[in-house]
């Protein structure tokens, strides 16, 4: 879906920029090579654009660019259109922090797409924490009509309940089983509480 909506845009908007980021470099070529299947079947001539080994380039100068993994090594682009950052649940916070300011100049569109891991990270923090300037879209593998329910009820007594909700039913879950949960950690935070100043002098009124 996300191959065919960068190759949508690219070839609707004239020398517009498409930025792919993925977890690992291999994943953009995989995602650029799906979105040179769609540019096949509309009998677009593209090339590479002769800069990034991920990329595609189209006939009215628009660009696809599937990034590196490595924030180290993405910087440099400006004027971004589209940014789509797929598997975001598994891409580091710093690429994240690196690529956004990508979209200052265009005020692009930003797409984050993943199946969850864990409550970590920003794909977990724009979802829970990232206020109304987001549209969310949850589509749980039971809502998919190519995956048989047998499958799916097979893979909850293989892998278990919480796995199972959270790879198939797109539901957050913490990252392991511990004696809390993130949810009841977070209930006992408060700013109620004046914090103990273990720095202080010892004396009479700071001591025990």
């Amino acid at each position: 879906m996300t191959a065919a909506k960068a190759v949508h845009h690219a070839a609707t908007h004239a020398e517009s920029l498409t930025l792919v980021v993925t977890p690992g470099g291999r994943q953009s070529k995989e995602f650029v090579a799906k979105a040179e299947e769609f540019v096949r079947r509309l009998e677009l001539r593209v090339r590479g654009d002769g800069k990034n080994e991920a990329s595609l380039a189209f006939p009215n100068r628009a660009r696809i660019v599937g990034l590196p993994g490595r924030a180290n090594r993405v910087r440099g682009f400006s004027k971004v259109a589209l940014l789509l950052i797929d598997e975001a649940a598994r891409v580091e916070d710093d690429m994240y922090k690196t690529v956004r300011p990508m979209l200052a100049v265009s005020e692009g569109a930003l797409w984050l797409m993943s199946t969850p891991h864990g409550k970590r990270g920003f794909f977990w923090e724009e979802w829970e924490r990232g206020g109304e300037g987001w549209e969310r879209y949850r589509v749980p593998a039971t809502e998919c009509g190519r995956i048989p329910a047998s499958f799916l009820e097979e893979e909850r007594k293989a892998h278990g309940e919480r796995w199972f909700r959270q790879e198939y039913m797109c539901e957050f879950t913490d990252l392991t089983d511990g004696v809390f949960d993130m949810e009841a950690v977070e209930r006992a935070l408060t700013d109620e509480v004046e914090p103990l100043d273990l720095d202080g002098d010892a004396g009479p009124g700071n001591g025990p």
